[in-house]
C-alpha cells in the first residue's frame, strides 16, 4: 500500500484503522489465504454444496451425494519449486573471512531452513516477511512473520523502500476464567515502534496498548526503541522488515492456475458423483405396488428389488458417461496446470527411465523461468538483511570490518547421472580437475573431495615408495647370496 501523506488531518491510530480495514477486505489478502489453503489441499471444491429447489428457494441438500475431490497440484508445484531452488545449501561468498564468519554466526545454523520456509511462504502468498530484532539478551535474531499480518506502506512504486509497517495479529488472553481474542497492532517506523490494540475486535478503534508502556518514563512518547543493548536504547534507522518477493508483481503461484485447478476438481467430483449416486438413474415405473416414492427408494436401496402389479413394469433409464471425453478433458486441464504453473510433470511414461540431459533440461525450462525472478528478489532481500547485520555489528562495536557479500543459490538440477560421469571423464585434460570435480554428481563438497583425493594420492605414493624400497632391499640380498 502507498503511504497516505495527510498526517495533518488524521492521527496515526486513525490512519492505521483505515489501512487495516482496506487490507483485510482486499483481494490481495484473500488470495494469500487461498494460496495457503490450496497448498494444504483445502481447495474451494471443499466448500461446494449440492442445492435443490424447495418451497420457492434453493436449499442445501444434505442427502445428495457430494464428492469433493481436492487435488494437490499446488502442493506439488510449490514444493518442487522450493526444493529446486533452495533445498541445496546456498552459500555466502566474501573475501573478508572474519566478517563472513560473523555474518554466518549472527544468522545462525537454522537460517538455511528458515529461507526454505520463506520460499514456501512467498510462493503461496506472493511475498514473505523477515523481521529483524534484538532479543532480551542483546543477541541479533530474525523471525518469519505471516504475510497476512503485514501491511507494508511503501515509499516508492517499485516497492523497494518502506515508509512504515503495520502488523496486526490475534492473541488469546484470559479475563478471569474467560478466554477471549484480542487484536494487537504494531506500527514500525525507522525511528522505533508503537504498540496498539483494536478495541472490541476488528470493528473497534485503534487504542494504545497500555501494557507495553508500563515501564516507560516519558508517558508523552509512544514510540519505543527498536532494541536495547547494554541498557542503551537504539533504532535501526530503517523499518526492520525484509521483503522476500515471489516475483515483481508480488503474486502467488496460485494466481496463474487457480481456475484450471478448480475445473479439474469440479469435473472429477461430478463424474465421481454420477458413478456412485443411484439418484442419477431415472426409473420408469408402471403398475408400482408400493405406497409412495420414498417406499420405492427404500426398497431399491435395501432389497435391490421392487414389487409390481401383474401388469406392472420398471425400466431403468441411465445417463451415459462419456469417459473418453472426460479423460481427455482432465488430461488437457492437467497439461495446462503444469504449462501455466511452470512446473514439471514427472510422468514416467513420457520421461522414460533414463532421460537424456537435453530432455531433462527442456522439461525443467519452465521451472527455471519461474525460479529466476524469485532468485533475483531473494538476492536483493539478502542485501537488505545485511544492512541490519552490519548495523548490529556497528552498535555492538564488534570490531569486524564489514564488506560486500554475494549469495549464491545452487539449484537442484535433475541430470542423467551416467551421461554426466562420462562427460566428466572425457573432460580430463581439457578443463581443470577442480571444475570436473565440482560437476561430478557424487560430489557434495568440492574442497573436502579435493582434500580426500590429495590424501589418497599421498598414501598411494607412499605405498609405492615403500614397495620400491622393499624391492631394492630384496635385490641387494639376492646379490649378496650369489
Amino acid at each position: 500500500m502507498e503511504f497516505i501523506n495527510n498526517i495533518n488531518t488524521l492521527t496515526i491510530p486513525e490512519l492505521i484503522k483505515i489501512y487495516i480495514d482496506e487490507f483485510d477486505s482486499s483481494g490481495d489478502r484473500k488470495m494469500m489465504m487461498k494460496g495457503e489453503r490450496y497448498y494444504k489441499v483445502d481447495n474451494d471444491i471443499q466448500d461446494r454444496k449440492m442445492l435443490r429447489y424447495e418451497n420457492g428457494t434453493w436449499v442445501n441438500d444434505e442427502v445428495k451425494t457430494n464428492h469433493r475431490l481436492a487435488h494437490g497440484f499446488m502442493h506439488n508445484l510449490v514444493d518442487d519449486k522450493v526444493n529446486y531452488l533452495l533445498s541445496k545449501p546456498w552459500t555466502l561468498e566474501c573475501k573478508n573471512v572474519p566478517y563472513l564468519a560473523k555474518v554466518n554466526k549472527l544468522l545462525g545454523k537454522r537460517f538455511q531452513n528458515k529461507v526454505s520456509k520463506l520460499g514456501t511462504e512467498t510462493s503461496n502468498k506472493g511475498i514473505a516477511w523477515l523481521y529483524c530484532y534484538v532479543d532480551v539478551k542483546g543477541v541479533f535474531k530474525t523471525m518469519r512473520i505471516r504475510s497476512e499480518e503485514c501491511i507494508p506502506l511503501w515509499v516508492d512504486n517499485d516497492h523497494e523502500e518502506l515508509q512504515a509497517m503495520i502488523r496486526h495479529y490475534d492473541v488469546e488472553v484470559y479475563e478471569g476464567k474467560t478466554k477471549k481474542i484480542i487484536t494487537k497492532v504494531e506500527y514500525h517506523t525507522p525511528e522505533g515502534v508503537s504498540y496498539f490494540l483494536l478495541a472490541d475486535g476488528t470493528s473497534g478503534l485503534v487504542i494504545l496498548d497500555a501494557e507495553m508502556y508500563l515501564d516507560v518514563a516519558d508517558e508523552s512518547n509512544d514510540i519505543l526503541p527498536h532494541f536495547t543493548i547494554n541498557n542503551e536504547p537504539g533504532a535501526w534507522d530503517k523499518v526492520p522488515f525484509v521483503p522476500f518477493k515471489n516475483n515483481d508483481f508480488e503474486l502467488p503461484d496460485l494466481q496463474f492456475v487457480k481456475t484450471i485447478v478448480d475445473d479439474y476438481d469440479l469435473t472429477r467430483s461430478d463424474v465421481s458423483n454420477m458413478l456412485t449416486d443411484i439418484k442419477n438413474a431415472v426409473t420408469k415405473l408402471k403398475g408400482y405396488n408400493g405406497e409412495d416414492k420414498e417406499q420405492f427408494m427404500k426398497d431399491m436401496a435395501y432389497y435391490q428389488m421392487i414389487l409390481l402389479d401383474d401388469d406392472g413394469d420398471a425400466e431403468v433409464m441411465t445417463s451415459n458417461i462419456n469417459i473418453d471425453a472426460a479423460e481427455k478433458h482432465w488430461q488437457a486441464d492437467k497439461k495446462d496446470i503444469f504449462d501455466f504453473g511452470q512446473g514439471v510433470d514427472k510422468n514416467q511414461d513420457k520421461i522414460g527411465n533414463e532421460a537424456s540431459g537435453v530432455a531433462l533440461k527442456f522439461m525443467y525450462s519452465g521451472l527455471d523461468l519461474k525460479c529466476n525472478p524469485m532468485e533475483e528478489n531473494f538476492k536483493w532481500a539478502f542485501e537488505q538483511l545485511l544492512y541490519f547485520v552490519d548495523k548490529y555489528i556497528e552498535v555492538t562495536h564488534d570490531g569486524v570490518k564489514v564488506d560486500e557479500v554475494e549469495v549464491v543459490f545452487n539449484r537442484d538440477i535433475a541430470i542423467n547421472e551416467s551421461q554426466t560421469i562420462t562427460d566428466c571423464q572425457n573432460s580430463k585434460g581439457v578443463i581443470s580437475d577442480a571444475t570436473i570435480i565440482s560437476n561430478h554428481p557424487w560430489v557434495d563438497d568440492v574442497s573436502k573431495e579435493q582434500a580426500q583425493i590429495k590424501k589418497e594420492t599421498a598414501a598411494e605414493e607412499d605405498s609405492i615408495i615403500q614397495q620400491n624400497a622393499a624391492d631394492t632391499e630384496a635385490n641387494k640380498n639376492d646379490v649378496v647370496n650369489l
